[in-house]
C-alpha cells in the first residue's frame, strides 16, 4: 500500500509540473520561487514560500494564484503524511475556484485528485472514489483523465472490487498505445489485479514485459514497481527468485532515493534472506524506519507551525489594524497627560521646596532671635551689673579684667541684633588661635593641615558653624577628657572638607548623650549639610570625624 500511495503521488506531481507551464494564467513572484524549491526536493522551503504566494494572491485579489498556492501546499501536506491537513487545505483552495470558469477546471481537477489521495490514505475509500469522479469531471486533458482513472482503479483494487478495477484499466489501456511508460504501467496493474482476483493466474509474463519496457525507457520508478510485484509473486512459490527481485528493488530504491520503497524492499529481504543477512537487514530497516518517521513528524510539525504562525500573524495584524487608530489617540492623550502631570508636579515641587526652605529659615531666625534675646536678657544684663559693681570700686576701675568683661558685654549685646558679620579672610589664623587657646602645661594641642587655601571656598555660614563646633569640642575636652594630647587634622577630598579630632583622654564609654552642647553641635552640622561621627570603639581616648561640603 505504501508503494501504491507514493506511485499515485508521483503521477500527480509529474502531471502538475507539466500542465502548470501550459495552464498558468497568473503572475506571482513567490510562486515561481516555491515551485523551484518543490521541484528540487526541498518541501519545507517550498511550503513556506507557497504560503507567501498565497498571501500575495489574497492581497492582490488573485483567486487563481491563491488557489494554486493552496493546492501545492495541500499536496505537500498529503505527501508528508498529514492527510487531515491536506484535506483541510484543499477544501480551502476550492473556495477560490469557480466551477463555471473553464480556466479554473485544471486546478479543480488537481485539487479533487489530492483530496482523493488524502482520503484514500485515511482508508475512506467510498469518499475517495467520489472525489476522483470530481477530478475526472473537471479534467480537460486525456492524460490527466487517465491518471485520475488509474487512481480510481487502485481504490477498487484496494477494496477487492477487481471487476471494476479491470474495467477502468481496460479503458486506460485502449488509449495508451503511443505512450510506452503508461502502457507498461497499465499492463502491470492489469496483471496484478488479475492475479489478486485469481491466485492461479500467472502475471509473470506481463510483469516481465513491463519490466523490459521500463528498462528500455530508463524508467527507474517503473522498474522499482515491477521488481516489487515480481518479488511479491515469488515469495511463496520461489523464495530464491523473490530474494533476487527484492535485492533489485532495494538497489533501485536507493538510486531514486525513495525511503518508502527501501523500507518495503528491506521488509522483503528480512523475510527471504539467510539468518545472518536477516539480522543485518533488520538493523538497517530499524534505523531507516526511525529516521523516516522522525523526518515525517518533523515535516508535519514544520508545516503545522508555518500555518499556525501565518494564521496567528494575520489575526494579530487584524487586531492591531482595528485598534491602531484608537491606540494612537490614546498614546497622544497619555503622553500629553504625563507631560502635564510632570510640568505641574515640577512647579508644585519647587513651590513646596521654597515654602519649606522659607519656613526653615524663619524657624531658624525665630530661634536665633529668642536665643539672642535670652543672651541679652541673661548674659548681657548680668555682665552689665558686674561691670557696674566693679566700676564703683576704685581699685578695679581700670583693671584689664573690667575691659575684657566690657568687650564680652558688647559682643553678647550684639547677638540680639543680627548684624552682618564681616568675612573671615584669615580664618585659618582664627581657628589656630581658638584651638591653641585650650593648650596648657598639661595638654598639648597639635594642628595639621589648617592652611589658608583650605578655607578659601568655604562659605561664611559654614565657617561660623565650624568655629562654634570646634569650640564646643574643645570645651568638652577641657571639662571632661583629661587628655594630655589633642590632635586636629584638616584635609580637603574633592568637594568635601574632613576634620579629624582625636585625644588620649578617658573617652566616652557609651553612645554620646544629647546634652545641650552635643545637641547644638548636631544642629549646626546639619545646617551646613555635614555629618559628625563619634568613634567610641577605640581602646583609649576619643575620635571624631566631621565632614561637610566646601560650598
Amino acid at each position: 500500500m505504501k508503494l501504491l500511495s507514493l506511485f499515485i503521488f508521483l503521477l500527480f506531481l509529474l502531471s502538475c509540473s507539466k500542465k502548470e507551464r501550459i495552464k498558468r494564467k497568473f503572475h506571482n513572484p513567490y510562486y515561481d520561487i516555491a515551485k523551484k524549491y518543490r521541484d528540487n526536493g526541498n518541501p519545507d522551503s517550498a511550503f513556506r514560500v507557497f504560503n507567501q504566494a498565497k498571501e500575495f494572491g489574497i492581497e492582490n485579489k488573485d483567486s487563481l494564484s491563491t488557489a494554486s498556492s493552496l493546492i501545492n501546499m495541500a499536496i505537500l501536506l498529503t505527501n508528508a503524511g498529514d492527510y487531515f491537513g491536506g484535506q483541510e487545505t484543499s477544501i480551502e483552495a476550492n473556495k477560490y475556484l469557480n466551477e463555471d470558469d473553464t480556466n479554473h477546471h485544471y486546478y479543480l481537477g488537481s485539487n479533487y485528485n489530492n483530496l482523493g489521495i488524502a482520503t484514500y490514505n485515511l482508508k475512506d475509500y467510498n469518499n475517495s472514489l467520489k472525489l476522483y469522479d470530481s477530478a475526472i469531471k473537471f479534467s480537460d486533458d486525456s492524460l490527466d483523465t487517465r491518471m485520475y482513472l488509474n487512481n480510481k482503479a487502485m481504490v477498487y483494487q484496494e477494496i477487492k472490487d477487481y471487476k471494476s478495477a479491470l474495467k477502468i484499466y481496460g479503458q486506460i489501456l485502449a488509449k495508451t498505445s503511443k505512450n510506452e511508460q503508461e502502457y507498461a504501467r497499465v499492463l502491470t496493474n492489469i496483471a496484478k489485479t488479475k492475479w489478486l482476483e485469481d491466485s492461479n493466474h500467472n502475471p509473470v509474463p506481463d510483469f516481465l514485459k513491463s519490466l523490459q519496457i521500463r528498462k528500455k525507457e530508463n524508467d527507474l520508478w517503473g522498474q522499482n514497481s515491477s521488481y516489487a510485484h515480481l518479488a511479491d509473486y515469488y515469495i511463496l512459490k520461489q523464495p530464491d527468485t523473490a530474494l533476487f527481485y527484492a535485492y533489485n528493488m532495494y538497489t533501485v530504491a536507493q538510486t531514486v532515493k525513495s525511503v518508502t520503497d527501501r523500507l518495503e524492499a528491506l521488509q522483503k529481504l528480512i523475510k527471504l534472506s539467510p539468518p545472518k543477512e536477516t539480522k543485518h537487514f533488520f538493523n538497517v530497516y530499524e534505523k531507516l524506519a526511525d529516521s523516516s518517521q522522525n523526518a515525517r513528524n518533523t515535516a508535519k510539525n514544520q508545516f503545522t507551525l508555518i500555518r499556525y504562525e501565518t494564521e496567528k500573524s494575520k489575526a494579530d495584524n487584524l487586531i492591531l489594524q482595528k485598534d491602531n487608530d484608537g491606540k494612537r489617540y490614546q498614546i497622544i492623550i497619555l503622553a500629553f497627560g504625563i507631560i502635564l502631570i510632570l510640568f505641574t508636579g515640577t512647579i508644585l515641587y519647587k513651590k513646596r521646596k521654597q515654602r519649606i526652605e522659607l519656613e526653615a529659615q524663619n524657624s531658624i531666625r525665630d530661634n536665633k532671635l529668642k536665643t539672642s534675646q535670652k543672651v541679652h536678657d541673661v548674659v548681657a544684663n548680668g555682665l552689665y551689673r558686674i561691670m557696674s559693681k566693679l566700676d564703683n570700686q576704685e581699685t578695679l576701675k581700670d583693671s584689664p579684667i573690667v575691659n575684657e568683661i566690657e568687650e564680652l558685654y558688647e559682643q553678647s549685646r550684639d547677638l540680639s541684633y543680627e548684624r552682618p558679620k564681616s568675612e573671615n579672610h584669615n580664618f585659618h589664623e582664627k581657628i589656630f588661635d581658638l584651638l591653641k587657646s585650650f593648650a596648657s602645661e598639661s595638654t598639648r594641642v597639635i594642628l595639621v593641615g589648617n592652611s589658608a587655601p583650605l578655607w578659601e571656598k568655604v562659605s561664611e555660614l559654614a565657617k561660623d558653624e565650624i568655629e562654634h563646633i570646634l569650640q564646643e569640642l574643645m570645651v568638652n575636652m577641657g571639662k571632661h577628657s583629661k587628655a594630655s594630647d589633642v590632635v586636629i587634622k584638616f584635609e580637603q577630598v574633592q568637594q568635601k572638607i574632613n576634620i579629624y579630632y582625636s585625644d588620649n583622654g578617658i573617652g566616652i564609654a557609651d553612645k554620646p548623650r544629647p546634652k545641650n552642647g552635643l545637641t547644638n553641635t548636631g544642629t549646626r552640622i546639619d545646617a551646613i549639610g555635614g555629618t559628625i561621627t563619634f568613634d567610641t570603639k577605640v581602646e583609649k581616648g576619643l575620635k571624631i570625624q566631621i565632614s561637610f561640603p566646601v560650598s
